[in-house]
C-alpha cells in the first residue's frame, strides 16, 4: 500500500485499543412531527476505541439510525456531546461537519449509491475529488482501495456491468480513499446474497484485523453481527445492551462451507 492509504489502519495495526476514538456523553435528540415531539435519543453515552468492530442493532425506531446520522456527521444532538479524536464535533456549523465527514468518515449504504456512468475506478475517486486532491494521487489513492477489496482487474467497469457484490466492494473502495478514521456501514449486505454478504463482512473483518481499521456497522441480522467484536443494542432511544460478542464468526471459515454462487440453484 502507498503512504495515504496505509494511512487507513496500516499504521493502526498494532493500535492500542485503550485509545478511545469516539465518545458521546449524554446524547438527547428530539424531532417535531407536526404537534408531536419525539424524543428518539434518550441520553447516549458510549466510546469507541480505535480499531473496535461493533454492530449496532435494534428495532425500527429504537435511535440505532438517528445514532448513526449523528456519528457520521449527518445531523447533530439536541444536547450532550460527541467527540471524534477528541473534536467536540457536536458543536461545529456547517461547513466544518462537511469537513470532517470527508476527511474522516468512510460511509457504506445499503443500496450502494454508485454513479451510474462513471467506472469503478472514478466512482471509488470521488470522495478526494471533493477533497481537492490532485488528478494523479486520486487516481492512486482510488488504484489502491480497489485493490484493496479484490477489484483490481474491475477498474473500468461501470456499475451495470458488476455484480451487486462487485457495487459493494467499489462502495467500500469509495469509502477508505480519503484514508477515514472510522468506517460507518449501515446495512452493508442488507441487498445481498448470503454467500456476497459474508464475502463483503470478509473484507471488512480484513480491514479490521490486518489495518486497524474501526468499523461501526447497523445490521438487524444476528449473524451478520456476529462478525463484529461487539454488539450495542439500542431500545426506545437508549442502549439496551453493549457486550462484546461471544463465539465470533470468522468470514473467510464460514466461506468454506458455503456452496459457490454458480452451484445453488
Amino acid at each position: 500500500m502507498g503512504s495515504t492509504l496505509a494511512g487507513t489502519a496500516g499504521t493502526e495495526s498494532g493500535a492500542d485499543h485503550a485509545e478511545t476514538l469516539i465518545r458521546t456523553e449524554d446524547l438527547h435528540k428530539y424531532y417535531q412531527l407536526g404537534d408531536n415531539r419525539v424524543h428518539a435519543l434518550r441520553g447516549i453515552s458510549l466510546q469507541i476505541a480505535r480499531g473496535e468492530f461493533i454492530a449496532v442493532m435494534g428495532a425500527s425506531g429504537s435511535g440505532k439510525s438517528t445514532f448513526m446520522n449523528i456519528l457520521g456527521c449527518l445531523d447533530q444532538p439536541s444536547s450532550g456531546r460527541y467527540l471524534l479524536e477528541n473534536i467536540d464535533v457536536s458543536t461545529l456549523g456547517k461547513k466544518q461537519l462537511a469537513s470532517i465527514r470527508n476527511r474522516k468518515i468512510g460511509f457504506v449504504f445499503q443500496g450502494f449509491n454508485l454513479l451510474a456512468r462513471t467506472t469503478a475506478l472514478e466512482n471509488a475517486e470521488l470522495p478526494a475529488f471533493y477533497a481537492r486532491v490532485a488528478p494523479e494521487e486520486r487516481v492512486r489513492r482510488a488504484t489502491k482501495a480497489l485493490e484493496m477489496v479484490g477489484l483490481a482487474d474491475r477498474m473500468d467497469h461501470f456499475p451495470s456491468q458488476l455484480s451487486g457484490g462487485q457495487q459493494q466492494r467499489v462502495a467500500i473502495a469509495r469509502a477508505l480513499v480519503n484514508a477515514p478514521s472510522i468506517l460507518l456501514a449501515d446495512e452493508p449486505t442488507g441487498n445481498l446474497d448470503s454467500r456476497t454478504s459474508v464475502e463483503v463482512m470478509e473484507i471488512l473483518q480484513n480491514l479490521n484485523q490486518e489495518r486497524g481499521l474501526t468499523i461501526v456497522l447497523v445490521t438487524h441480522e444476528p449473524d451478520i453481527a456476529n462478525f463484529c467484536k461487539r454488539a450495542v443494542v439500542f431500545r426506545d432511544g437508549r442502549i439496551k445492551k453493549d457486550e462484546p460478542i461471544a463465539n465470533r464468526s470468522i468470514a473467510a471459515e464460514v466461506l468454506k462451507n458455503l456452496p459457490a454462487i454458480e452451484d445453488e440453484e
